[in-house]
């Protein structure tokens, strides 16, 4: 029989076998802790059979004596183990914290943003780990250890006492089955409720001024109230099996007594044997009864360990192979396929082509013709479906985004800052960034002027609670956190879209300044004026090459529809002409035409 090999754990599995040694030291604490519980219905049985029937009074000082030590360390050893549980639950997500957060970067670039909530699943494992409701869960497995010495008291007192715990462990089961359901559900419809708050917020100036939170907020009360009915049923699932468990307990404990009391008319047990056997059943069955109001809980946290697990399984960490050398900036693009995850259609569409080190490329087409999409599938942010993207013939599959950062500089059209001040930022969130090189970086996108006139200048504190910039000086930072330390490819996807006059001069500069560098640069651009230093132009339409070469050439080709109309020519230069709207809808409702011969490989 061939030999099979076995799935490697996921990283949740793996922080799970890590802390499981400890569980089992937890595990072990509650048995001596369980065992130490005893000593007080021992006590009662001494005190009341042979220090009230002696009269010795150094009896019952040295009883009380050894009881109040055994009631020290019992403390002691709960306290210890509370606090090994917390730790346990830190250790737990101290491990899977960072996976989580990289997980949920790769996943919201893939359209899958689980992020927030396996964060917040994590923090519900920990909470439980390290909560309360986890120690009777410890405690009841040694339930068993107070109905053998209930036997050995009397075997009267021990089946009453067995019988109660298969009540209620019972009990215990029935609860698991009935709300394993609706508590499921209500968590989802939680979860779903949550994002739909959480991106009305994120969206905030949208909402307020289109008039859509009412809107908005019928969809949130749905999805709200559905999860608060589920969670209301849990409750009164729980309520029902909670309060029978304690008729259980309650009445079986009187029935213990009334036993004992039995036996003790006919001679078959002494005072203190009935009072030790009420109290060992007190504290076997306390445990039981205290797990079932806890179980909900428990749930919860399984279901959340179960969804993490789902999360890194379908999207599993990536692991880091060879070091490659530092990239010379020359990109190949080998018949390129991307599709989303939900779609059906690809969004690139078998594209090839070759840039050259130090060549700036404009990409241009209309509106969901996949320029974005090439743009982030050039520096790596989504996985190509098939085909490849290669750096000096290296797939980029084969670098690690932590090994390759260093040597892109992307400026998507929405540009996020991150709280911290603005020479963190341009430097990439490094800490302790060098000075020098932030400056160079500014200077070299133009932002320097602007960063030294805000209130600190470059130690300015920007994003929540600092500074609010424009979107202009954000795009404009993001711009100098692009090119910050000398990147080999920068890749701007609409940089002027934000930009006033002198800004865009400004972007002119940088473009020229990263050309003589020697700088691999692809633009997208709506406005041709940034493209003046282009070597190439790309026209993409439909997911596919409409047109590639020389700038001249390319620009050529799209005026010329225009240039055979007689009607007067708007104002402005050739370029302008070639990008209004009625030249570009003449170029692209026709046949995809064929790229110059002169640098094409597509």
């Amino acid at each position: 029989m061939a030999k099979t090999e076995s799935t490697p754990p996921s990283a949740a599995r793996r922080a799970l076998n890590a802390v499981r040694p400890w569980f089992l030291v937890a595990g072990g604490f509650s048995l001596v802790t369980n065992l130490l519980v005893m000593v007080s219905p021992l006590y009662s049985y001494q005190l009341f059979d042979r220090v009230l029937g002696s009269a010795h009074i150094e009896t019952l000082v040295f009883l009380t004596l050894i009881a109040a030590f055994a009631f020290l360390i019992l403390g002691w050893l709960d306290g210890l183990r509370s606090s090994l549980l917390a730790r346990i639950g830190t250790r737990f997500e101290r491990q899977l914290a960072g996976t989580l957060v990289e997980t949920g970067v790769n996943g919201a670039v893939l359209g899958a943003p689980v992020g927030g909530q396996a964060l917040r699943d994590l923090s519900q494992i920990r909470s439980f780990i390290g909560g309360p409701a986890i120690g009777p869960l410890f405690d009841a497995p040694w339930a068993p250890i107070f109905i053998i010495v209930m036997f050995m008291l009397h075997w009267a007192l021990g089946v009453t006492a067995l019988l109660s715990a298969i009540i209620l462990f019972g009990l215990a089961l029935t609860n698991e089955k009935m709300l394993r359901k609706p508590t499921t559900e209500a968590n989802k419809l939680q979860v779903t409720a949550q994002r739909q708050a959480e991106g009305a917020i994120r969206s905030a100036e949208t909402v307020r001024a289109m008039g859509m939170l009412p809107q908005l907020l019928v969809r949130w009360r749905r999805d709200q109230e559905a999860a608060l009915q589920g969670q209301e049923r849990g409750s009164d699932l729980s309520a029902i099996i909670s309060g029978s468990s304690k008729f259980v307990r309650m009445f079986v404990q009187t029935l213990v007594m009334a036993v004992g009391a039995y036996l003790l008319l006919h001679g078959e047990l002494t005072s203190g044997g009935m009072i030790a056997g009420s109290m060992l059943l007190s504290r076997a069955l306390a445990p039981v009864e205290q797990a079932i109001s806890s179980w909900r809980q428990f749930i919860s946290a399984r279901q959340s360990y179960q969804s993490i697990e789902k999360i890194l399984v379908a999207l599993p960490k990536r692991q880091d192979g060879l070091a490659l050398p530092p990239p010379s900036g020359t990109v190949q693009i080998d018949k390129l396929v991307f599709l989303t995850p939900q779609g059906k259609t690809p969004i690139i569409k078998r594209v090839s082509f070759e840039i050259a080190s130090g060549e700036v490329l404009g990409m241009v087409g209309p509106s969901a013709s996949g320029k974005s999409t090439l743009c982030r599938l050039l520096v790596g942010i989504y996985p190509p479906s098939d085909g490849a993207v290669r750096f000096d013939g290296a797939d980029l599959a084969q670098w690690t985004p932590e090994a390759l950062g260093p040597y892109i500089g992307y400026l998507p059209q929405v540009v996020d800052l991150f709280p911290g001040t603005v020479a963190e930022n341009i430097a990439r969130m490094t800490s302790n960034p060098d000075s020098e090189q932030v400056v160079a970086a500014a200077q070299l996108a133009g932002v320097h002027d602007m960063i030294v006139r805000l209130p600190q200048g470059y130690d300015t504190p920007i994003g929540d609670g600092g500074v609010p910039l424009s979107g202009g000086q954000r795009q404009r930072v993001g711009l100098a956190r692009a090119v910050f330390g000398g990147p080999r490819l920068v890749v701007l996807d609409e940089p002027n879209s934000n930009l006033d006059a002198d800004g865009e001069a400004a972007l002119m500069t940088t473009i020229a300044a990263l050309k003589a560098l020697g700088t691999t640069v692809v633009i997208v651009a709506h406005r041709p004026q940034i493209l003046a230093d282009a070597d190439r132009l790309l026209v993409m339409r439909e997911g596919e090459i409409a047109l590639l070469g020389p700038r001249a050439e390319v620009l050529a080709r799209i005026a010329g529809p225009r240039a055979a109309d007689t009607s007067p020519a708007p104002k402005g230069s050739s370029e302008n002409v070639a990008y209004s709207s009625g030249a570009w809808t003449a170029t692209t409702t026709g046949r995809p035409q064929q790229p110059p011969p002169a640098r094409s490989a597509g």
